[in-house]
């Protein structure tokens, strides 16, 4: 299989994200990898694509690594790992410079926007996820 491509997704770290310990809450990071994921995926589908799915996440497994806190700097690097009928594997690491502060994988449903049930992506729309690296 290629080479997935990586997509960067700044986090805005907001007050209402921060918890009484005073650093983000749990919850955050998962409302992050949601936004994060579905970013990737509206950058990379073709117009018609994004219109005609929507996507559920079925399954997030995260590992904390160090504390968020208000003013600091956030991206998640988002990457598909691979597709499978109308499941995605994700992995997103949510990093504050070069710190790692939290890997996900999660699996994710394809959900046809009409019918809300289970659909498969057409094998055109996986590729632009999985370009064909050149060789020099």
């Amino acid at each position: 299989m290629n080479k997935p491509v990586p997509h960067h997704f700044p986090i805005p770290v907001d007050p209402a994200d921060i918890d009484f310990m005073g650093h983000v809450n749990n919850a955050s990071y998962l409302k992050w990898v949601q936004e994060a994921v579905i970013d990737h995926w509206r950058s990379l589908a073709p117009a018609e694509a994004v219109a005609a799915h929507l996507w559920v996440a079925l399954k997030h497994e995260i590992t904390y690594r160090r504390p968020t806190f208000l003013g600091d700097e956030v991206i998640a690097k988002v990457l598909l790992e691979k597709v499978q009928g109308a499941r995605a594997f994700y992995e997103t690491v949510i990093l504050r410079g070069e710190e790692v502060l939290a890997e996900v994988k999660s699996s994710w449903c394809c959900i046809d926007a009409e019918t809300l049930r289970p659909a498969r992506l057409a094998r055109e729309v996986v590729a632009r996820f999985f370009p064909e690296t050149v060789q020099a």
